[in-house]
Formats: C-alpha cells, sequence, structure tokens
C-alpha cells in the first residue's frame, strides 16, 4: 500500500490551489512506511485525500505534488507525462533546440531536458524524480531517437536532496560539443561542462525580438555567456556589438560563435559587469542598444534588497549610456523579482539617470518554457524593451 504524508491543519489550501510544492514546515506526520524517494498518497489533516507526490523529508521542499487522483505513478506514469512534453514542443518550438521538459511546469518535478542538435541534455535534481531516471531516458528516446543523452546534475541543489553530484552518459554518444541553429544564428553549445545544461534556452524568443533595434546601431551586451544577444545583434544587423563576460571560457566560445557566423563587427571583453559600465559612462561612451542580462541577483526573497540595489545600478547606469530613441533590453531571471517589483526598480533608474522610458514591449521566458499558473515560481524570465526619451 502507498504510503501516507499528513498535512498541518489549513496547510491544504495551496495544494488545492495547484502549487506542486509542500514545504516541510507545512506537514504534520508522515507514516513510517515512508522513505525518502517514495511516492506517497498526500492527506489533509481533515482526512481529505489530496493527491500524490514524491517525499523527500530532508528536502525543505519535501513534497513534490505530481497528480490530484489515484492513478498508479509508475514508469508507466512518467513516460506519459515525457511524451505529453514532447508534443507541446512540436507544437510551439524547434526541435533543432529547445527545452523538452521543463519541471513542475510540465508535471515532471525537478527534471529538465534540454535539446541540443541531436543531443539531449538531462537534469534531475530531485531524489523522487531521479528514482525514475531511466523511464525518462527510455521515453526520450522512443520519441526522439537522439544520438546521445548526457546527465547534467553537476548541481549542488542536488546534495539538499541527499544525492551526489554527477555527470556522464546516460545513453548513446554525445560530442564534447554540439552546433545548434536559433533564429538562424549558428551556435556552438558545450554540453558536457557549459553553465546549467550547456546554454540558455529560456532567453531564445527574447534574443530575436531586438532584430527590430539592431539594424545600423551600436549595441552592448553585459553578460554576453557565450554571446547570445550580441550575435544576435550582429545578425540583425548592428554595426558595432561589444558583449562583456567575466567567464573566460564563455568568451572564448563567444569568439569561436562570431568566426562560426563570418561577424567581424564584434568584439568581446572580460570585465565586470558594473565596472565596465562604470568606466564606460565616465568616458562619455554612448550606444544604441544595451542589453543586460545578468545572472540571478536574488537567489531567494532575504537576498532582495541587495539584488534590487544592484538591478538598479546596472540598469541606470546603462540608461546614462542611451541617447533619445537609444533601446535599453534588460532582463531579470530572479525568481524572488517579481514583474511588479522589477518594473519599479527599473522605473527608479530612470527617475534617477534623469530619463524618460517608454515600454515597448515587456516579455517573459520562450513558449518551450510554459509557467504553471498555481506556480509564480514558473515565471521567473522577465525581459523589458524599453526606449529612452529625453
Amino acid at each position: 500500500m502507498t504510503p501516507q504524508v499528513y498535512l498541518k491543519p489549513g496547510k491544504e489550501a495551496r495544494v488545492l490551489a495547484g502549487h506542486p510544492w509542500v514545504f516541510r514546515s507545512d506537514i504534520d506526520r508522515a507514516q513510517k512506511e515512508a522513505n525518502p524517494g517514495d511516492v506517497v498518497r498526500v492527506i489533509a489533516a481533515k482526512g481529505r485525500f489530496l493527491g500524490q507526490a514524491v517525499y523527500n523529508p530532508h528536502s525543505m521542499i519535501t513534497l513534490r505534488m505530481l497528480s490530484n487522483d489515484e492513478t498508479p505513478v509508475d514508469r508507466a506514469f512518467v513516460k506519459t507525462r515525457v511524451r505529453e512534453a514532447i508534443a507541446l514542443r512540436r507544437q510551439v518550438a524547434d526541435l533543432d533546440c529547445c527545452r523538452l521538459i521543463f519541471a513542475e511546469s510540465d508535471r515532471l518535478p525537478a527534471v529538465i531536458a534540454d535539446k541540443f542538435g541531436d543531443v539531449i541534455s538531462l537534469q534531475i535534481l530531485s531524489l523522487g524524480m531521479a528514482r525514475f531516471q531511466e523511464a525518462i531516458v527510455e521515453a526520450l528516446v522512443e520519441e526522439l531517437s537522439p544520438q546521445g543523452i548526457w546527465e547534467r546534475n553537476d548541481v549542488p541543489v542536488r546534495e539538499l536532496e541527499g544525492m551526489s553530484q554527477s555527470t556522464g552518459l546516460l545513453w548513446g554518444s554525445v560530442p564534447d560539443r554540439v552546433e545548434i541553429r536559433e533564429n538562424g544564428l549558428k551556435l556552438w553549445v558545450d554540453v558536457k561542462q557549459g553553465q546549467k545544461t550547456g546554454y540558455f534556452l529560456d532567453q531564445k524568443e527574447n534574443r530575436a525580438a531586438i532584430a527590430p533595434f539592431a539594424r545600423d546601431a551600436r549595441a552592448l551586451d553585459i553578460c554576453t555567456h557565450t554571446g547570445g544577444f550580441a550575435l544576435h545583434a550582429a545578425m540583425y544587423g548592428a554595426k558595432e556589438v561589444t558583449g562583456v563576460d567575466l567567464s573566460e571560457p564563455a568568451l572564448a566560445m563567444a569568439l569561436e560563435n562570431a568566426r562560426l557566423n563570418g561577424f567581424d563587427q564584434v568584439a568581446f571583453v572580460r570585465a565586470n559587469a558594473f565596472d565596465f559600465l562604470r568606466e564606460q559612462g565616465d568616458a562619455g561612451e554612448q550606444y544604441d542598444l544595451i542589453i543586460l542580462d545578468p545572472p540571478a541577483f536574488a537567489k531567494n526573497k532575504a537576498s532582495l534588497p541587495g539584488a534590487r540595489k544592484g538591478y538598479k545600478e546596472i540598469n541606470l547606469r546603462a540608461m546614462k549610456m542611451l541617447g533619445t530613441g537609444g533601446v535599453l533590453v534588460t532582463c531579470s531571471c530572479s525568481q524572488a523579482m517579481l514583474p511588479e517589483l522589477f518594473r519599479q526598480v527599473i522605473q527608479e533608474a530612470a527617475a534617477d539617470a534623469g530619463v524618460t522610458l517608454q515600454q515597448v514591449e515587456w516579455r517573459g521566458p520562450a513558449r518551450d518554457h510554459p509557467v504553471l499558473l498555481a506556480s509564480g515560481e514558473t515565471n521567473y524570465l522577465k525581459c523589458g524593451i524599453f526606449r529612452v526619451l529625453q
């Protein structure tokens, strides 16, 4: 019989509203038969059955909901979920490079699968879902027949789940790097050692959105990583592009990507983003298009005050280098930085910079990163496109 976990009084509301997480502090007790990684039945304090979840008492997120009914959670169940996730990507994405599985949004909690050409990069960050790894790999192979699947479980959060970090070959064969096409741009992706799963696919549609503003522009891409926004700006006709990042390996790949596309108007600089913006501003440099795509400044709510200052400073310095009609593309991938707060910070920066901003577009993650309406955490990426009015 499936073991049961009971919630404290009143703590069922989030589950009933569709949120997939139950925190340790919301749990009253678990039957002694419930072991870490097990699928369990979730029961409200008054005895109401709420659904099934994977259970890990060692994690702050102790329950990750899988269903709200009694359907057996087994290999067949998981493989069906994988097929459903891929079916959506066939509708909305380019399967040459896209996110195939987006964790809770695809009702496969803590499971990430990204496709780069004929290679799939797989990440499983939950103990309970790690037990289904073989079924997930099998379903991916059955649906897509990839050249290979590579494990990217080199993430510290796995240790919070009581798991070790690991990487390696799960199926087939995987080269050290893969060439993809994103919006027509050719890019190398380091599946084995690149950041996260190898490349940031969530910005794919946002990178395409800069096309109207790049032609003949002098463009600056802050936190360029392997050149995503910078190289798109070049492809869309920018006359001069500078990409800035602190990572030497990322910049080396960015330079290779520029050469792969035959761009000679792109330069890459290794520098701290804040220092570079301050030095450029002090030197009186001006740009037509500035893209800000920094890493998450706020990892949690406790770090929000410092993150808010960081976002304000980086935006303020950028705005000062944009003349009338200049375009600012500014992003935040911090979950804790909610959209309205991010917009507020941008407006505060504009006020201090003495400029008026005209919002051209407000964007989120690409469609292969669907948002679970009941879970604000899945709507983590904000991307605002603003025109500067003096």
